[in-house]
């Protein structure tokens, strides 16, 4: 037998990446205690977005409530929030979602430290997924489209190519996305086929060169 162990090559479970994402700051913000990265903070990528998602939860005579599949460090939520006839905030880091819990206390928000691929999710009238499911395995992105059926309404955000690019390409979770494959989620598409009554473009952002787009969906099912 070689005295050589034999490298563990499994892929590293999707918590533990997340926690070294923001114990490391690999998405940058080194100045916060937690940082989301741009897509979560840059004026350019987040107006637009907040625009739209807000025009669309006031088109409503009752305020929709919202589920949160992967709230983050809250900036972009917490500006949602007063459009909302209740607010759950979900996010797989433990850490992260203690700190949400004290820097929003006075807010009417729930914050729950939850795996959205394994975990059963709770219930609400729309569900928000902002560039959560382009970090995600295959496999984890399945378990998760068999869920979102409990929703009326998904509003999906995603970073993908500008133009015409293979989607779906599988890459093992973590810190990183499928850009760099020339790749990008599509849950219409194979092997998810998620079927949905429409599907519409609220808004996307040109990142210039090759750093694609980032591309919100309003999804009704």
């Amino acid at each position: 037998m070689s005295k050589f162990k034999k490298k563990n090559t499994s892929p590293w479970p999707t918590k533990a990446a997340m926690e070294q994402v923001y114990e490391q700051h690999l998405w940058g913000g080194d100045e916060h205690d937690f940082y989301s990265g741009e897509g979560s903070h840059r004026p350019e990528i987040i107006e637009p977005y907040l625009k739209e998602v807000t025009s669309f939860l006031k088109s409503h005579q009752n305020k929709l409530s919202v589920c949160d599949l992967g709230c983050g460090d809250f900036n972009i939520g917490q500006q949602l929030l007063p459009y909302t006839s209740s607010y759950i905030a979900i996010d797989i880091v433990k850490d992260l979602i203690s700190r949400n819990k004290i820097k929003f206390k006075n807010d009417d928000v729930e914050f729950h430290c939850l795996d959205i691929a394994k975990d059963e999710l709770p219930k609400a009238d729309c569900a928000i997924i902002r560039q959560v499911l382009q970090h995600l395995s295959n496999t984890e992105i399945k378990a998760i489209t068999k869920k979102l059926s409990n929703y009326k309404y998904v509003i999906l955000t995603e970073h993908i190519p500008i133009g015409d690019f293979i989607p779906n390409i599988d890459i093992i979770s973590g810190q990183g996305i499928r850009l760099k494959h020339r790749s990008g989620v599509d849950i219409l598409g194979a092997p998810f086929n998620f079927k949905v009554k429409s599907s519409k473009l609220l808004t996307e952002v040109l990142l210039g060169g090759k750093k694609g787009k980032i591309a919100s969906y309003l999804i009704e099912l």
